[in-house]
């Protein structure tokens, strides 16, 4: 693509590296083919399905600076579509943020997989968390390649170190990070907000190294230009990929048949055979069955039925007529999906009642992770003194599909507060410390 800015050594780049590591290159850099646009902007699923905010259309509309030739939304898509594999209709483009001047996506936004989002959550009502809201109020008028909702994981938006956020300071976030096979690099900025943003990935990804990189130290100050890890790299794919496309099994209540587990299983030579790995108990290794092949490159096996009570973790591998074999999640079996087979009056998400699940960490000097159980309806969630006086509303409306709530202290006196989570079924509070 044509980058937004002129940046001739930019625009250049790409082809020097196609020839440094002998890859074939394309490049929308000539009418009527002309894409003005930035990585940074643009994140895709790999199954026809792309994000990107209206930069992308500001850029390449009337007023682009850069472009050769001004391009309507269809015409854009189109050329994403003949490009990029994107699907007509599935470049799901959202209005840009306030205070976000770069406007790119990747500066608030991730995906972790075919069906999750990690996404940027500011303290209620504060910089750009009303605009991110209503951007996944359009996310959710899209499906995954599964054909459900997209989840969405909450990750807290970390302050200044004087508690300031965006206009008001640096874009400060934990979604410009990058998977490096079984690595993810991620920003971080002070440890009071870092071990919440890590802890969320880590509990997110099983498996995975999670690294953090400081990208706000005093005189290595990235993030102030804007940008962060994802920001300043490009991860290039593997010469010869071997696909697998699973959706992870939900909890259940099935206790008497098999759990059927199906894998969408892809490699240029063909597939010679597939396995399913399957265990109750990691620490003691994974059987092994071996996956039928249905149509359309899916494959299928079951895990056998078990008690209640139970939480099953599995992998899937891949073998390739050519011998090359892959796993999924590709750091299994240190990494693996799991579901729980669930018990007559457990519910799938929880109580209805409201529960604190964790408050986290606790005591803090800055963000706590508060973790509930899942309600049906809307949950107000508030932060209270010690005599009861509300010092901050945290959330008011049904919970994210991840059931986390994020308070910024930093702005508060020491003292003990009361964390108070309300619904139609009731009221609790837990205590929480600012150091």
């Amino acid at each position: 693509w044509i980058y937004n800015r002129p940046r001739a050594e930019d625009d250049a780049l790409p082809e020097a590296i196609a020839t440094l590591k002998g890859i074939e290159i394309f490049s929308a850099s000539q009418a009527p083919y002309d894409v003005v646009h930035t990585g940074g902007n643009f994140m895709a699923d790999g199954f026809g399905t792309a994000f990107s905010s209206a930069l992308v259309l500001d850029e390449n509309g009337a007023d682009g600076e850069f472009n050769q030739t001004v391009k309507t939304r269809l015409q854009l898509e189109t050329l994403m579509e003949q490009w990029m594999g994107i699907e007509q209709g599935r470049y799901i483009i959202m209005p840009t943020l306030d205070y976000d001047a770069i406007h790119h996506i990747d500066m608030h936004m991730k995906l972790l997989d075919e069906e999750r989002l990690l996404v940027g959550e500011f303290p209620v009502g504060l910089s750009d968390g009303p605009r991110i809201h209503d951007n996944l109020g359009i996310v959710a008028g899209y499906n995954s390649v599964f054909g459900d909702p997209y989840e969405l994981i909450r990750i807290p938006m970390p302050p200044s170190t004087g508690g300031a956020y965006a206009p008001d300071a640096s874009y400060r976030t934990y979604a410009n990070n990058i998977f490096i096979n079984k690595t993810v690099l991620v920003p971080t900025y002070r440890t009071e907000c870092d071990s919440t943003g890590l802890r969320i990935l880590r509990e997110s990804l099983p498996g995975y190294r999670v690294i953090g990189i400081d990208c706000d130290n005093t005189g290595m100050n990235i993030i102030q230009s804007s940008g962060a890890i994802h920001c300043i790299t490009k991860g290039i794919g593997v010469a010869d990929p071997l696909l697998i496309r699973h959706q992870a099994l939900d909890d259940t209540y099935e206790v008497v048949d098999p759990y059927t587990v199906e894998a969408y299983v892809r490699h240029k030579s063909g597939i010679a055979s597939a396995n399913l790995y399957w265990t109750t108990d990691t620490a003691s290794g994974f059987a092994s069955v071996p996956m039928t092949a249905t149509a359309d490159n899916n494959w299928s096996a079951a895990i056998p039925a078990h008690a209640a009570g139970t939480t099953l973790f599995y992998y899937v591998e891949g073998i390739a007529n050519s011998g090359k074999q892959q796993v999924r999640p590709i750091v299994a079996p240190e990494g693996w999906w799991r579901f729980d087979v669930l018990g007559i009056g457990t519910g799938v998400n929880g109580a209805n009642a409201p529960t604190i699940v964790d408050v986290y960490p606790n005591p803090t000097a800055s963000v706590a992770m508060i973790t509930l159980a899942a309600q049906a309806g809307p949950v107000h969630v508030y932060l209270a003194d010690a005599t009861g006086r509300t010092v901050m509303q945290l959330h008011n409306a049904p919970l994210h599909s991840d059931r986390r709530v994020f308070a910024d202290l930093s702005g508060l006196a020491s003292g003990l507060y009361l964390v108070v989570v309300e619904s139609a079924t009731g009221r609790t509070t837990q205590r929480v410390v600012r150091r």
